[in-house]
């Protein structure tokens, strides 16, 4: 009695000092609690000096499920924890981690959790504690429909959810969410979002319940995670080939089924395997009438077990959204594949694998219902298909295939599921939802992963993994947002920025080419002397490695000089508009030089086939001397000598005592050239074209 009054006392304090004004200013749903604490003999024990009143709330509604009290919750952290978890800065929240895990990891157990009322608020709560942990945090100020939740509260306790969230997506989902309120999540929004969810999980063993792929689900144990074209307004269209055929479309966790409607029944099933390595291709397609290519509305896929490719079209009225979706999911259960097969995973860590893509796609339904108004990228939402878009993701999935072999680097009893210090893991969650495990493993807890990605106090391996990924995907959106603003449009402006930009490479051309040319012989004497002294005492390699330590020192010394300052812009002298007129002369220009460029091209291709031939003996006959030639310098002669030689005749042809000999011998090259003849190129017509005409 002592101890409960001694408590009592102290609340009372905590009310008088303003603490709990918060609480007490109007009724919110924590004033009955608060009260019924305030009231409860045990109220010592349910109360720890080093939490705030909302995390004091909350342990002790963890301290009922785990039938403990709040002090005993303490004491179990102190034996568990590390000494740098029990920190004076860090310990409210550690704390409040460790009491949040332990009862979710019981709760979780409980089939039909997800549709607890209860459970959802209690979560919803764990967040607002999680914000607030220390008795000396800020207290909130807002109460019931104004109380909101951060983004980093959310992505730690989310995640611990396996089912609400993942480490990898968790920041997406909360853009989402908040979207509506300015950058805070509200308890009805999230609330909706598990509605959802619930609504997912039940249309997901719906569809296990089902007739559908019966006989392939039985034998190979997949799951329906979707179904479209049951509805003749929205249908589902196959193209093979000239052929296409309405029909269902059913994707498992293994493969896409199309079952063709028939008069009054569905056809024999159609399977297209996502699980083998086929080198599957699945890509957004175009169809339209005709094979023309007019609608961005179908999915591209074709595998190696397939002799011509499947186009499968989703009609809508407008927009593609409901294409995107399914290409998101297709792909994510491709990818999820590519990953198991990439890192040879079996047995339990398969099976964690394929279910964490499956809670992806059950989220992707989840938001789907609740942001049916407004456009949403769906494979934000997929962690595999995440991962194959951000920068560093290969890392992000090889940390993920690796955490089993962490988990049992450290000592067994430091992962014991329910431990406290770890969430639950996807498969744990999915088999309290009522949900079989794969094939590949059995339902014994041994074969279970125990935990999960969210460990108490630090961040794991696979949090600092995605903090990296997505900090590099910040900096890929910035640099990405300039390139869009340097863009500029038309052939003549495009033109006028690339020679600006590749005027000093010009100006260094034309110096090239003045020594090439003897304008100045001092200049190109010095210079030939110079650089084949450098070639014949080797020093090319070091001239080359001379000039990139310049270019280097240059940058450092332009970043350390332009701190602060505006990076200066390229100034384009913008050519005159042109009208219509000289806009489609100007194309026709340039497709005539395209073409005169590609008659060129052909007729060297053609004149060297009729070398190779002896089209010409007398030519071929010159040609396979200079080869030969050309071959004896390559195997005797020492590669500097090569590289001097080949430097000398470039910079000394046109030197004084050499230009008149050059000039003669360019001139015999050209005739020699000119007179030989290319070799004979029929045109022939497709059969079928001549049909036609």
């Amino acid at each position: 009695m002592a101890v409960g009054s001694k408590t009592r006392n102290m609340l009372e304090g905590l009310v008088k000092e303003g603490s709990f004004k918060w609480l007490l200013g109007k009724k919110s749903y924590f004033y009955e609690e608060f009260e019924e604490m305030e009231n409860s003999p045990s109220a010592g024990k349910n109360f720890i000096r080093e939490l705030s009143p909302v995390a004091n709330l909350v342990v002790r509604r963890c301290s009922k499920i785990l039938r403990t009290s709040s002090s005993d919750l303490q004491e179990s952290f102190n034996q568990e924890a590390s000494d740098s978890m029990k920190n004076s800065s860090r310990y409210a929240r550690n704390l409040l981690e460790y009491c949040c895990f332990k009862a979710l990891f019981l709760t979780t157990q409980m089939t039909g959790h997800l549709f607890d009322k209860t459970f959802r608020r209690l979560t919803y709560d764990m967040m607002l504690a999680w914000e607030t942990p220390a008795a000396d945090s800020q207290p909130l100020t807002n109460v019931d429909e104004d109380i909101s939740v951060g983004l980093e509260a959310f992505c730690r306790i989310a995640p611990s959810i396996p089912i609400i969230a993942n480490v990898i997506i968790s920041e997406n989902l909360f853009e989402v969410l908040s979207s509506s309120t300015d950058g805070r999540l509200q308890f009805p929004i999230y609330d909706k979002y598990l509605t959802g969810l619930e609504r997912a999980v039940r249309k997901m063993k719906s569809n296990s319940e089902s007739s559908l792929l019966a006989a392939v689900r039985s034998s190979k144990g997949e799951k329906i995670l979707e179904v479209d074209g049951t509805v003749t307004t929205q249908p589902v269209l196959e193209h093979v080939g000239i052929s296409t055929w309405p029909g269902r479309l059913i994707l498992t966790d293994h493969a896409l089924h199309f079952e063709a409607l028939r008069v009054v029944s569905y056809d024999k099933p159609k399977r297209y395997d996502l699980s083998e390595d086929l080198k599957q291709v699945v890509k957004p397609e175009l169809t339209g009438p005709w094979g023309t290519r007019l609608f961005d509305k179908a999915v591209f896929y074709s595998s190696s077990s397939l002799s011509e490719p499947v186009v499968l079209e989703f009609p809508e009225l407008k927009g593609h959204a409901r294409r995107d979706y399914w290409l998101a999911i297709i792909q994510e259960i491709l990818y999820v594949h590519k990953f198991i097969s990439k890192y040879k995973l079996k047995g339990v860590a398969r099976d964690e694998a394929l279910w964490k893509a499956v809670l992806g796609i059950l989220r992707l339904q989840a938001i789907q219902d609740i942001s049916s108004t407004t456009p949403i990228q769906d494979d934000a939402f997929l962690m595999f298909n995440l991962c194959d878009q951000l920068p560093g993701g290969d890392l992000i999935l090889e940390t993920l295939a690796n955490m089993p072999n962490l988990r049992e680097s450290h000592h067994e009893n430091d992962f014991k599921g329910g431990s406290g210090m770890y969430s639950i893991s996807a498969l744990d969650m999915v088999s309290n939802l009522g949900f079989v495990f794969g094939a590949s493993s059995n339902n014994s807890n041994e074969s279970r992963i125990a935990v999960g990605e969210i460990s108490v106090g630090e961040m794991t391996e696979l949090e600092r993994a995605v903090k990296e990924s997505k900090n590099n995907h910040k900096k890929v959106i910035s640099a990405q947002a300039t390139v869009d603003g340097v863009k500029v449009d038309g052939i003549d402006t495009n033109l006028a920025v690339m020679k600006e930009l590749l005027f000093p490479l010009n100006e260094l051309a034309k110096s090239l080419q003045s020594l090439a040319y003897w304008d100045d012989p001092r200049k190109s004497l010095v210079f030939c002397l110079f650089f084949s002294y450098i070639i014949y005492r080797g020093w090319l390699g070091y001239a080359a490695a001379l000039v990139l330590v310049l270019l280097a020192v240059f940058m450092i010394i332009t970043r350390c000089f332009s701190q602060g300052r505006s990076v200066p812009e390229v100034k384009v002298l913008a050519p005159p508009p042109m009208n219509t007129m000289e806009q489609l002369l100007a194309v026709q220009n340039a497709v005539t030089q395209a073409e005169q460029l590609i008659q060129d091209g052909n007729v060297i291709l053609l004149k060297f086939r009729g070398l190779l031939l002896s089209i010409f003996p007398q030519a071929t006959e010159k040609l396979a001397f200079g080869l030969l030639s050309t071959a004896l310098i390559l195997a005797f002669l020492p590669t500097k000598c090569i590289v001097l030689l080949l430097f000398l005749e470039i910079f000394t042809r046109y030197s004084p005592p050499r230009k008149a000999s050059t000039e003669r011998l360019t001139r015999r090259l050209k005739e020699w050239w000119f007179s030989i003849p290319a070799a004979p190129v029929t045109l022939e017509r497709d059969k079928e074209e001549k049909k036609r005409k």
